[in-house]
């Protein structure tokens, strides 16, 4: 779907700039564009490297194991539902500690994996149960330690202070988990979404 939306947005583009006799500024603005999109990947290359390098690091001393423990009766309280020793937690727990770390490459198949033991235990497939919208809220909104990306691009960009932002972004991060967390918890609590069992069965 990202596909087609990006093509339209390129067509829509190109129509437009001809229509308007400037297809010359059009063309001249993807070149350009293009050219940034390299200098900031090369530029990122080693910022992001010192940064997987760190949190490695903390992957390889146990920091990321210890804030799997940490934040594990959290999660039970997050996921009622869920039984403790099921895969889905832990593949949960080991998606935010990613996450909070700032490796998200190691994050993403993670959370593509808890969603899947998620779905093993959906009483009505196909059709999202609180836990899954729960930990979507959690994995779009959550705390981060070390915005690596963010500090990336800043860098890249030519900022003398990209880590400036850490404080800020752990802040930011930790209103919208909080609002996150209370707005999910107000939809199970009131059931604003009841599932059409007939719908879900697809009768």
């Amino acid at each position: 779907m990202l596909n087609y939306i990006w093509f339209a947005l390129v067509i829509v583009a190109v129509v437009i700039g001809g229509i308007n006799g400037k297809i010359e500024e059009v063309t001249k603005a993807a070149i350009d564009a293009a050219g940034t999109a390299v200098t900031i990947s090369i530029g990122l290359i080693g910022v992001m490297a010192l940064w997987l390098g760190v949190v490695k690091i903390a992957e390889d001393s146990g920091l990321m194991k210890a804030l799997a423990r940490a934040i594990a009766p959290l999660m039970k309280w997050l996921f009622p539902e869920i039984p403790r020793d099921h895969p889905a937690m832990s593949s949960m727990i080991m998606n935010i500690a990613a996450n909070m770390l700032g490796l998200n490459n190691a994050a993403t198949p993670l959370g593509i994996k808890a969603m899947g033991e998620l779905e093993k235990l959906n009483p009505h497939p196909g059709v999202a149960t609180n836990a899954m919208c729960m930990f979507l809220t959690i994995n779009t909104a959550n705390v981060q330690l070390i915005p690596a990306s963010m500090i990336g691009l800043l860098a890249s960009a030519g900022s003398k202070e990209p880590t400036a932002i850490i404080g800020t972004t752990i802040a930011a991060t930790c209103i919208a988990l909080t609002v996150g967390i209370t707005v999910a918890k107000l939809a199970e609590k009131l059931n604003l979404f009841p599932v059409n069992r007939a719908a879900a069965a697809g009768e």
